[in-house]
């Protein structure tokens, strides 16, 4: 197995790794109930994409027995 003949710099290092960091997802809100929500995705809260309901969503039931 080959192996490299001189140390790789740590400038070289960091330019390899560069790439690698966490990136935080991008949040939009609902235009329907104002809940934070993926963009491009069902809001998990109401149900809504689009301005028309996509999903039935279950109610909580806490809030049923209220």
């Amino acid at each position: 197995m080959p192996l490299p003949k001189r140390r790789h710099s740590n400038s070289r290092q960091g330019k390899r790794r560069g790439s690698q960091k966490i990136h935080v997802p991008n949040v939009s809100v609902c235009p329907n109930c104002k809940a934070p929500k993926l963009p491009h995705r069902v809001c998990l809260a109401c149900g809504y994409y689009k301005g028309r309901q996509v999903v039935q969503v279950k109610q909580k039931e806490k809030e049923e027995k209220k």
